[in-house]
């Protein structure tokens, strides 16, 4: 069973940073895509990075420059390093993963979510 569990979240001031940990508790045949997302209060979910099986990165405009996606395979965790954070950026953030897991069916893809971390920016 695939399990995602996310942490680092926290209060901080504006111009601080924080560092989110997503430990995968499972083993992938293939990963598509690791990413977060985050969602504020009355807001849909939203892309905040995404890092393809290529290698590549992608990120929202409203953080480029500022947050940074890697991974530690070793570890089986994916960070979000989030640096010079703004009011704005407060949110619940999802650490989010795609790929096949059962080796019973190594083609069939599946999204996969954490339980989230509150990440609040205070001005």
């Amino acid at each position: 069973q695939v399990q995602l569990v996310e942490s680092g979240g926290g209060l901080v001031q504006a111009g601080g940073s924080l560092r989110l940990a997503c430990v995968v508790s499972a083993s992938f045949i293939t990963i598509s895509t690791m990413a977060w997302y985050r969602q504020a209060p009355g807001k849909q979910r939203d892309l905040v990075a995404r890092q393809s099986s290529g290698g590549s990165t992608d990120y929202a405009d409203s953080v480029k420059g500022r947050f940074t996606l890697s991974r530690d395979n070793v570890k089986n965790t994916v960070y979000l390093q989030m640096n010079s954070l703004k009011p704005e950026d407060t949110a619940v953030y999802y650490c989010n993963v795609i790929g096949a897991s059962d080796s019973r069916f190594p083609t069939v893809r599946r999204s996969y979510w954490g339980q989230g971390t509150q990440v609040t920016v205070s001005s």
